[in-house]
């Protein structure tokens, strides 16, 4: 790729973040140390609980990564084995497999090219008499549209799941995303608002009975509390369950950053607005928006994500520089290999193959300085300006 000619810029990093965090961070671990108990112990109770204050959610269950959230979520919400689920074509294919996982059949729909969201009216095209429910993805800095989809799934009796993985802190009229519907997940993936230093994840609801099967299933389907309660490892096996138990250590982490998740997100928006204004006007470049909603809602920063008919060469460009990018996502879900059986063709949902194949992610999150976003804008420019000669 040839020697860099400028300053890297990482595409993440938090190496800033947790050294100002290390006291805080520390006296989480040392309490944890001196108990020892280091999965599914006292400290993951405490962060649910913290979590739960949080988000307003009255249930908080951890467990051991987004995609486990999403798969425990779907079977404690009742899908059974062949039922439909509408997923949109142009998410993480995480949504999509854990529904096979789930014992279920993904079907897909095409999105809103504003909000990178599942299409109200695509969800209504692709129904069909086996489709149980709907999952709406909430991508990158906003919400879908929750109002439109609640209807469809109301209209037709569909239960709404929410793979809210990527919104924390996200809020529709003041609810936290994942508690529109039976229930959400939260994926604590290192990169994301509230990150961990490995996987990690929680499935939110206000169900109680949903809460308890997952809570349940997450630790081999074994009835009761089972935190910090080894003796009673043979309690009677009620579900078909999965060792999917949040680790205490990421639990010390995960609440380290709780407190300062405010902070992280005014950064967030900070850094978003400071791309929009360098941005603004650059020819043959599609900045993200903030789409209306029917009620009000807040956009979190996640991912800043532009379009570029040249995004290929534009990533190119930008590595040649030191900057790294992600390209979210380069393969539909509907055309991905794992889903060939399913017959689908390119052309059948053409807002979310456009997304694929001119979305491109740049450096974003809180340890990103002010002057590295000025370089990476000044490259952007640069080469969208040369693409017009």
């Amino acid at each position: 790729m040839g020697a860099t000619t400028s300053p890297g810029v990482p595409f993440f990093t938090q190496a800033a973040t947790f050294e100002s965090l290390w006291p805080t961070t520390r006296r989480h671990l040392d309490e944890l140390m001196d108990r020892g108990k280091y999965s599914h112990g006292p400290k993951v109770e405490e962060f649910e609980t913290a979590l739960a204050a949080w988000t307003g959610a009255r249930h908080v269950i951890g467990v051991n990564s987004g995609t486990d959230a999403l798969v425990l979520l779907l079977r404690a919400a009742g899908l059974r084995p062949g039922d439909e689920v509408v997923v949109p074509a142009y998410t993480f294919v995480a949504s999509a497999t854990s529904v096979v996982l789930a014992g279920g059949r993904p079907v897909f729909a095409d999105i809103d090219p504003l909000a990178y969201a599942l299409d109200p009216a695509s969800v209504e095209a692709v129904r069909t008499d086996r489709t149980r429910m709907v999952m709406p993805v909430h991508l990158f800095h906003q919400l879908a549209d929750l109002a439109a989809l609640l209807t469809v799934a109301d209209r037709h009796g569909l239960t709404v799941v929410e793979d809210s993985a990527e919104a924390f802190g996200m809020r529709w009229n003041g609810r936290h995303a994942g508690l529109h519907g039976a229930g959400g997940v939260l994926s604590f993936f290192p990169t994301k608002t509230l990150g961990a230093l490995g996987d990690a994840g929680a499935v939110l609801t206000d169900d109680p009975a949903l809460a308890e099967a997952v809570s349940a299933m997450r630790h081999h389907g074994r009835a009761g509390r089972t935190l910090d309660d080894f003796p009673t490892i043979n309690r009677p096996t009620e579900l078909l369950g999965t060792n999917s138990k949040m680790d205490d250590v990421q639990a010390a982490v995960l609440l380290a950053k709780l407190g300062r998740a405010d902070q992280d997100i005014a950064r967030r928006a900070h850094l978003a607005a400071a791309y929009t204004e360098r941005l603004a006007g650059t020819p043959g470049l599609t900045l993200p928006t903030v789409v209306p909603r029917a009620a009000a809602t807040n956009p979190v920063w996640y991912v800043y994500l532009i379009e570029s008919d040249h995004r290929d060469e534009l990533a190119a460009h930008l590595a040649r520089h030191g900057v790294q990018t992600e390209t979210y996502y380069p393969t539909p879900l509907h055309l991905q290999p794992c889903f060939a059986e399913l017959g689908h063709r390119r052309g059948e949902f053409p807002h979310a193959e456009a997304a694929c194949d001119r979305a491109l992610a740049l450096p974003l999150y809180p340890d990103l300085a002010d002057h590295e976003l000025d370089l990476v804008s000044d490259l952007v420019r640069d080469f969208q300006h040369g693409k017009q000669r």
